[in-house]
């Protein structure tokens, strides 16, 4: 535990000095363990376990550009992020490690107690087993929190979802090197800092929300007229809201309804403009991604060294909620979106979810003009972090929360429907919901810093938050 957010750093820094690590890229064809499958072009491991590369045809999307084709992640396999919680003095606090990804933009990040694909924790890879794997496999070794299938970035993986968990326990858990415990405060405090806090933390704390209260919730409360004031309306179960629960689930029921996508696996290398150039899989117009290979030296990982195929953006992505008040209640303006790989096609998706360069003039995804335009006095968060790093090269999303003027209106498209703070808890608590960068900015709203009395005793002494 850490008085304050300096002593983590100060620890976090020395954990980082004391590892290390090596990441260099290699061409894609002379990776270890990996090679070209005869027939296909696919990019499998020998083992035929882990993930391959394969190509996707897409058709009737739906979108701008209604087909096309490109490479795409098959891992059909489920993983385990799971954080462990535990009260100290009163307080619950989270058990995270220090860990390195070799695509993090910034190695070392802090990542859930157990992030570790089912290949990892049978022990395909040859490697040490998974710390602390037991209190999320075992029956019995604490109180289940949170528990659902979520989706992972579906623009690069086909029908991916991992079993994200947030587990409590009264056992003495033996602290080992890398791990550190954590206040929900001291974890509000650090989303603030870019490329802290990796992807698979926030997605599990997205699941943790409904355990806090939001800041100034607690007490007198905000100014009703504040920011505040309309966030800590939007996260109370009885609230007003502009929708109902059963009208969003049917806004969400219609969006699937309406979605004509159809997807084919077909051979990566058949797969339509894109090809294979000094040691990387490209587009033919240089656009979306690039899949390249790299080797890792690591010294704090279940194996010392491997290598792997990886995808890489080729810009920075902009994931972001446009916010507005509705008689003093916040509301978030949230999409029904059709997902390439997702496995129910249609999730619950950010007002704006995008790579801008990837667009030309006249067309842009509607609203993001007013995400990118909008004034210093209307943005409420401005973050960038990194995606995936375990299967993704310096991926990059700004995620931010803008709120409108009162002008903006309530009539939007009919993808489009708006939601409270608290519709969102409840949504995200089942799978295949919310995709995951509407789950990251679920977790930097939810976690905002400053909070008093940050957790929920009611939720924690095991009552199930009102998800209506």
């Amino acid at each position: 535990m850490f008085s304050s957010t300096t002593a983590f750093h100060r620890w976090f820094e020395q954990v980082c000095a004391a590892q290390t690590y090596e990441v260099t890229r290699v061409p894609v064809d002379r990776l270890d363990g990996w090679s070209r499958e005869e027939g296909t072009g696919n990019l499998v491991h020998r083992s035929g376990r882990f993930f391959s590369v394969r190509g996707l045809a897409v058709t009737r999307s739906g979108r701008a550009v209604d087909a096309w084709q490109q490479p795409i992640i098959v891992q059909p396999e489920q993983g385990v992020l799971g954080i462990l919680v535990k009260e100290f003095d009163g307080v619950p606090h989270c058990l995270l490690q220090a860990k390195m990804e070799p695509g993090n933009a910034v190695l070392v990040q802090l990542s859930p107690t157990v992030q570790a694909t089912r290949s990892n924790y049978t022990g395909v890879h040859g490697g040490r087993p998974v710390p602390y794997l037991e209190y999320f496999l075992t029956p019995g070794r604490g109180r289940v929190l949170s528990d659902a299938l979520q989706s992972e970035q579906a623009s690069w993986f086909l029908a991916k979802r991992n079993r994200n968990m947030v587990v409590q326990t009264d056992e003495d858990v033996p602290l080992l090197d890398e791990f550190c415990w954590l206040s929900f405060d001291q974890i509000a405090e650090l989303l603030q800092t870019d490329d802290l806090i990796n992807m698979d933390t926030r997605t599990v704390l997205s699941g943790a929300v409904g355990l806090r209260r939001p800041a100034g919730a607690v007490g007198a409360g905000p100014d009703p007229d504040s920011f505040q004031g309309a966030l800590a309306a939007s996260w109370e179960p009885q609230g007003w809201r502009l929708n109902g629960t059963t009208e969003l689930l049917r806004h969400l029921a219609l969006a699937k309804e309406r979605c004509t996508l159809t997807r084919e696996v077909v051979p990566l290398a058949d797969t339509v403009h894109w090809s294979t150039r000094d040691g990387v899989v490209v587009h033919d117009e240089g656009r979306h991604f690039t899949v390249l290979g790299v080797r890792v030296q690591a010294s704090n990982r279940e194996v010392s060294g491997w290598s792997q195929p990886m995808f890489m953006p080729n810009s920075q992505g902009v994931a972001a909620f446009l916010a507005k008040r509705v008689n003093g209640v916040l509301h978030l303006l949230v999409q029904a979106r059709v997902e390439t790989g997702a496995l129910a096609r249609v999730e619950l998706a950010p007002t704006v979810q995008c790579q801008p360069a990837d667009y030309g003039p006249g067309t842009a995804p509607v609203f993001l003009d007013t995400v990118l335009s909008a004034g210093p006095d209307r943005i409420r968060f401005d973050t960038v972090q990194s995606e995936e790093g375990g299967r993704f090269y310096h991926a990059r999303i700004r995620y931010m929360l803008v709120e409108t003027d009162e002008d903006f209106p309530l009539q939007v498209p009919p993808q489009f429907t708006w939601m409270t703070v608290r519709q969102l808890i409840g949504f995200v608590r089942h799978g295949s919901h919310l995709n995951v960068e509407a789950r990251t900015l679920l977790a930097l709203l939810g976690f905002q810093p400053a909070a008093p009395a940050a957790v929920c005793e009611r939720a924690l002494a095991g009552a199930v938050p009102d998800h209506r």
